[in-house]
This record gives C-alpha cells, sequence and structure tokens, in this order.
C-alpha cells in the first residue's frame, strides 16, 4: 500500500501552529512512511515555525479582514480568489488522502478545495467560541474536533467530537519536577511562588498590574516568576530582583508550572487547555482586544465549573487585590480549584483527534 500524504493547515498564531505540529507529530509516530506538507499564510509566523518542527510548507498570499475600517479589507476578496487558485494547483500537485486544518487564515482556501474535490478533511476547533474560518469549512469537511462542550451552537451536531486541544506532553508529569524547577528559577522552596503569564509577546494591562503589585505581593510573602512578554522586556527588567524573576519568554513551561502555586494568565484556547492538565489555582484575565472576545468566553467556560477565578480587565483595579487575598489564604478554594480544574483535563486529546483521522481513512477505504 502506498504512504499516506497528509496536507495541514494552520497557523497566523501559535494557538493554531502548535495543534498543528502536534497532530503532525502523532500521525508521522503512527505512519512513519507518510508524507507531510503543511500550507500557511506568507508572513506569518508558521513559516518559520513549521520548518523548524522538521516539516515543508508552501504559502498563500491570505489574510484575515480587519474588524475596524481598513483599506486593507478591499483586497481580501482578490487574496481569496488568488489563495483558491494557488491551494487547488498545491492540492493537484500533492495528491493528499486527507487535509486537516487548525484555524487561521490559510486554511480556508485550502480545506474548502480539498472538502470540494472529495478529499476528506477534519478541521479542530481550540476555543468555546468558534473562529470565522472553521465556521465556514464546516458545512463541508467530515469530522469537527472540539475542546469544549456546546459547540453544536455553531456547527453539525453529528460532526463534532469533543476530544480537547493538543498540549506538551511535557506537561503531564509536572507534579514531578518540583525539585527541578526550584532549581532551574532559583527560588526559595519554603516560599510560595505566583507565575504570571501573559503570552509570548505579553499583555499590557497585566504587567501593569503586576508592577503595581509587586509590594502587596511582597506583604505577602510571594515570589514571583514573571514572564512579561518580549514587548515589554526592557520596560520592565528593572524589577528584577530578590524574589521577582522577569522573564521575556519562558523555554520551560513544565518547570514553571511546576514550580507555581498559584497561576495568573490569560485566556487563549492553549493556554487554557495545559492548565486544566496542570491543575493549579488559577485567576484568568482574558485579552478584551481580541475576535468575538473569545478569550472571556474561553475563561467563563471554565470558571462556571468553580475550576477557575475570572476578572476582567476592567475590574482588576476594583476587585483584583481582594480576589487574589481571599485565594491566598483560602487552602479550600485552592484545593477545590485545583480538583475542579484538573478535571476538565484532556491529557490524550492528540491520540484521539488522530483516531478520528484514522477512522476517515479506514471509511474511505471501505
Amino acid at each position: 500500500m502506498k504512504p499516506y500524504k497528509f496536507i495541514i493547515s494552520g497557523g497566523g498564531t501559535g494557538g493554531h501552529i502548535y495543534p498543528a505540529v502536534a497532530i503532525a507529530n502523532e500521525l508521522k509516530s503512527r505512519y512513519p512512511g507518510a508524507e507531510f506538507l503543511f500550507v500557511g499564510a506568507n508572513d506569518r509566523m508558521e513559516m518559520d515555525k513549521v520548518p523548524q518542527s522538521g516539516y515543508a510548507i508552501k504559502g498563500l498570499w491570505i489574510s484575515g479582514i480587519q474588524r475596524s475600517f481598513s483599506l486593507k479589507n478591499l483586497i481580501f476578496p482578490l487574496k481569496l480568489i488568488l489563495s483558491l487558485w494557488e491551494s487547488r494547483k498545491i492540492i493537484r500537485s500533492f495528491q493528499p488522502d486527507l487535509a486537516i486544518g487548525t484555524g487561521g487564515y490559510a486554511s480556508g482556501p485550502l480545506l474548502k478545495v480539498a472538502s470540494n474535490k472529495g478529499i476528506p478533511c477534519l478541521i479542530q476547533e481550540q476555543n468555546s467560541y468558534a473562529g470565522i474560518t472553521n465556521k465556514w469549512l464546516s458545512a463541508k469537511v467530515k469530522k469537527i474536533c472540539v475542546a469544549y462542550d456546546g459547540m453544536e451552537l455553531y456547527f453539525p451536531s453529528e460532526k463534532i467530537r469533543l476530544t480537547g486541544n493538543p498540549v506538551r506532553q511535557d506537561l503531564l508529569d509536572v507534579s514531578n519536577k518540583r525539585e527541578e524547577s526550584i532549581s532551574f528559577f532559583k527560588l526559595d522552596s519554603q516560599k510560595k511562588t505566583l507565575l504570571v503569564l501573559g503570552g509570548s509577546l505579553g499583555a499590557r494591562r497585566i504587567n501593569i498590574l503586576i508592577n503595581s503589585s509587586l509590594d502587596f505581593f511582597s506583604k505577602l510573602g510571594l515570589q514571583i516568576i514573571w514572564q512579561c512578554g518580549s514587548y515589554y522586556f526592557e520596560s520592565y527588567k528593572e524589577k528584577e530582583f530578590g524574589n521577582v524573576h522577569v522573564h521575556a519568554f519562558l523555554n520551560r513551561m513544565d518547570l514553571a508550572y511546576a514550580a507555581s502555586d498559584f497561576i495568573i494568565s490569560r485566556a487563549g484556547a492553549l493556554s487554557v487547555s495545559e492548565l486544566c492538565l496542570v491543575g493549579k489555582p488559577i485567576i484568568f484575565i482574558p485579552s478584551p482586544n481580541v475576535s468575538e472576545d473569545h478569550q472571556t468566553k474561553n475563561a467563563k467556560s471554565i470558571s462556571a465549573k468553580g475550576a477557575a477565578i475570572l476578572i476582567a480587565e476592567k475590574d482588576l483595579d476594583t476587585q483584583f487585590e481582594d480576589e487574589f487575598y481571599r485565594l491566598f489564604n483560602s487552602e479550600d478554594i485552592q484545593l477545590q480549584l485545583s480538583k475542579n480544574c484538573k478535571s476538565l483535563g484532556k491529557p490524550d486529546a492528540t491520540q484521539e483527534i488522530v483516531a478520528e483521522i484514522e477512522k476517515l481513512l479506514k471509511e474511505e477505504k471501505d
């Protein structure tokens, strides 16, 4: 039997790229002879990140529609038409057995062409609010893997499979890495640790909050691992002193999670999935500046189950210190949040998604 050929598209952000690569890696482990081709958007981060992961990628001239008025929107129809044309050429040349989309601009035209040609397609939606691209594709694809309940609001229910989001496998046993993490970050093993995450680029409002709360945290005896982001590192690196450890980026997220007793984080889809696996007390501060306010929806889906605390940016000045103090002083609240959060984790998400892909391959053979 000839080796399978998989064409995969997902990009624009790490939240789309990482699941795509994780699915490819799992497929590669099951089908060592398989061929893979990624398709991304020119000038987006997938054009660098995917080759770094060992896979070939082709780029399309495609971008999203701007939410506010922009002249860029005027050329969107041209970009879409040309991307559909280029996708046809790529698919005709590569002849894939199956197409996989994890969201992002390029997955729209690629999977639209693939599904129209009768190639079985699977899409994976990371968020609790479906993106425009995946909603557009849902009518023609065969399977839709999701991470949250209630996604039949956006997709045909008979196509939905609740699998969770692919996560890094090194996060599955962080409870065994406490000593290593204390040494790695040069922490005091007798003190509680707060981990602050604003995303790889950083979150301005979270950084302002942490900077203004340093005395408050110091009075509680906390030490801080503060990922302020590459955009903000120059502004906050001087705050590195004693119990405050400032980082532009954290390369060992497994050790950061292992060291932490409390976590403050944005609520991007992959962050939420990782944090549910880790199961530490979390305060989500979702970004209000993302499409359809999907981070707030992600955070609400977790906090509604008693698995995290949610504070909107607009309420930080009035609510943050009281909420954090209440959490810090109640072991019962900490244990309950951790237990509920851990119960929502889906450590086998990647394997379950690939199992759905295997079913589609079998259906095609039959």
